[in-house]
């Protein structure tokens, strides 16, 4: 596979060949170096993993804040913005040459579709079909549940994530790997047993949203690796495949005039929040191509339990929701304990 990158200013993700964050192939040596003496992580591996964390807790905000504080009715509009703004992005960012979609420019004709052969578009299309899915259940299971459970919940995408490696690469894990899955599933459990302001409906879509996560991040490992393109050429086609199935989505559920009719449409703090939560919309789905690429999908999921200590903190603090309780606490505890032993295992290459 190609070595990427080039003289391109920003990183692509080329290296689809490494595995799951092998060495070897190309790039800087410093750059593909493992992170520490026997790590199975590189340090690429290990800003792309940061990267992917900052991102999701600052998006994760900025959605509870279009959809609760302003009660937006619409979380439809807000995928639909977030995939129209990415995808002219990247059309600019090629058309300046400052980027590239596919691993180190094979010959591809000059009038492909889209900057991309029609093939390669349709050899992407169940991962983009994956990506639909996953956008519309996390966007809409921000809504029904506070911030503390939303995030506590979603640790529980470990679990399927593992079970869609396995069926979809035969992939395996070693016993300090399921042991640190299961300390989490388990935190999840003992955190939500008492949650105050429970919500069948909202715990519901959570699991949807997790479900459909694994899949996505699966595809990714399996599709995204073979497919020649890398992260910006994989978040392109997904841009093409589902803006127009979510924009028709928007208009037969009448969210294009609920949006219209928004009293607080012009309202400059709304706006502001719609607009970062586009701009990191677009740089979270980068990174989870990147750190996915790099690392793998477990790792992926893994990360976003990392992240939740920040997110619950802060989602805590800002938008409230869950009452104190031992319980609780204690649940949060061993789900980053868990997190933590993961990442132990995985730096350490155990």
């Amino acid at each position: 596979m190609a070595k990427g990158g080039g003289g391109m200013l920003l990183p692509v993700s080329a290296e689809a060949g490494k595995g799951n964050g092998g060495g070897g192939g190309g790039g800087g040596a410093g750059d593909d170096a493992a992170l520490f003496k026997g790590s199975a992580m590189t340090r690429r591996g290990a800003v792309a993993a940061l990267s992917y964390m900052a991102c999701s807790v600052l998006l994760v905000m900025f959605n509870k804040a279009a959809l609760s504080s302003y009660n937006f009715p619409c979380a439809n509009v807000i995928t639909l913005l977030q995939m129209v703004c990415s995808t002219a992005l990247l059309y600019v960012l090629r058309r300046l040459k400052i980027i590239s979609f596919i691993n180190s420019e094979p010959s591809v004709p000059s009038g492909a579709l889209f900057f991309v052969p029609f093939r390669i578009l349709l050899r992407t299309t169940p991962l983009s079909l994956a990506y639909l899915l996953y956008m519309l259940a996390s966007m809409e299971s921000v809504r029904g549940v506070n911030v503390p459970m939303y995030t506590t919940l979603r640790r529980t995408t470990v679990v399927f994530t593992m079970i869609m490696e396995y069926f979809l690469a035969k992939q395996k894990h070693t016993p300090p790997i399921i042991g640190s899955v299961a300390l989490i599933v388990f935190g999840a459990f003992v955190a939500g047993a008492r949650d105050l302001s429970f919500d069948a409906r909202g715990y519901a879509i959570v699991f949807v949203a997790n479900i459909t996560t694994a899949v996505y991040l699966a595809t990714i490992n399996r599709i995204g690796k073979s497919s020649g393109l890398n992260s910006f050429g994989l978040m392109w086609c997904n841009g093409l495949v589902c803006g127009p199935s979510v924009l028709f989505l928007t208009y037969i559920q009448g969210d294009l005039k609920r949006t219209v009719e928004f009293p607080y449409l012009y309202s400059p703090g709304f706006q502001v929040v719609l607009l970062f939560s586009c701009m990191l919309a677009f740089l979270l789905n980068y990174t989870i191509f990147w750190n996915t690429i790099l690392n793998s999908a477990l790792t992926q999921s893994m990360c976003g339990n990392l992240k939740d200590f920040f997110t619950v903190g802060i989602g805590w603090v800002l938008f409230g929701g869950l009452p104190f309780d031992l319980l609780n606490v204690i649940g949060q505890g061993l789900g980053f304990l868990g997190s933590g032993l993961y990442a132990y295992c995985k730096i350490k290459g155990k």
